[in-house]
């Protein structure tokens, strides 16, 4: 079997300031494109939340999961303020990782 060399780890938005959602795959392009197109049901589908904002690419899985159990235990605003560091306009930035 073979193991992902890198993960990623990823935010998702319903709108600015809107419903956030944190997840990590090994396949970001792949993953949140099953989000905008609702192909899973569940949190995203329900509250529409597929605008990806904020992502980071980790070395390994194991190093994702755990970054996203400590980003899962931060505050709102500083999840907000992670994203308005690198993407202020909180602009979708899936165009941008599926080229």
């Amino acid at each position: 079997m073979l193991v992902p060399r890198f993960a990623a780890l990823y935010l998702l938005a319903s709108d600015k300031y809107g419903t956030l959602y944190l997840g990590v795959t090994n396949d970001i392009v792949r993953r949140v494109y099953e989000h905008k197109s609702k192909a899973v049901p569940g949190f995203t589908k329900r509250y529409a939340v597929d605008k990806l904002v904020w992502f980071e690419i980790c070395d390994d899985p194991v190093t994702a999961i755990t970054r996203e159990k400590e980003l899962k235990k931060w505050r709102r605003d500083w999840k907000t303020r992670l994203i308005e560091e690198r993407n202020p306009q909180w602009i979708d930035l899936y165009p941008q990782v599926s080229v």
